[in-house]
């Protein structure tokens, strides 16, 4: 059985998944995409309202903005493969309708065989971890973005990681600082940058 064959059972298994809580809220699984020989694979967070919509990880107002700093950074999406620590969305109702929230600890424990199943098919050279929640569960759980970015380590399977900003921490600073913003901005650039230019010198 090729790639394609695995990773459409593997996910076919992920959207049958029952391990956690939130089964009784979400509409839709969102299960990883991209190239399954990619040398990169992104990790995000979980799922959005855009992404349950859809389908698809990294498709809302964040997406775009991770799109434009892919390719500003010299990385084509479609060459990756992205995708998140939690496959459902998690929610919580604040005034009345459902919000996102961050994954709990609980939650990321129940699918965390799912994505090591991910990586271990596509075997990628360097694992991105976008936003705080993804590094602390892949490098460190005392791992401080301010302070970590940008920083090459390696897991215990001998890959290699490194944690940028989410791009949705990035557009909330847009509308409170934009002096903060544009910095920010240019940091998730430069450490995109980083891991181009580590996957260009082991082609």
């Amino acid at each position: 059985m090729d790639k394609h064959a695995r990773m459409a059972t593997l996910q076919e298994q992920i959207r049958r998944c029952q391990a956690c809580p939130n089964i009784a809220t979400r509409r839709r699984v969102v299960c990883g995409e991209g190239n399954v020989e990619a040398r990169i694979v992104l990790v995000g967070q979980g799922p959005g309202a855009v992404e349950e919509e859809t389908g698809r990880p990294f498709v809302g107002p964040a997406g775009m903005l991770l799109d434009r700093v892919l390719a500003e950074a010299g990385l084509q999406r479609e060459a990756l493969w992205i995708t998140n620590l939690i496959k459902c969305r998690a929610t919580k109702r604040e005034r009345g309708r459902l919000v996102d929230r961050s994954p709990s600890a609980a939650e990321i424990k129940a699918c965390r065989p799912w994505l090591e199943e991910e990586l271990e098919l596509i075997q990628p050279q360097i694992v991105v971890c976008i936003g705080t929640p993804a590094a602390q569960a892949l490098i460190d759980k005392k791992f401080k973005m301010n302070e970590d970015h940008g920083q090459f380590r390696t897991d215990a399977h001998g890959r290699r990681l490194l944690a940028t900003f989410h791009p949705a921490y990035v557009l909330r600073l847009r509308s409170v600082d934009q002096a903060a913003y544009e910095r920010v901005e240019r940091a998730l650039v430069a450490d995109l940058k980083k891991v181009a230019a580590a996957v260009e010198e082991t082609a």
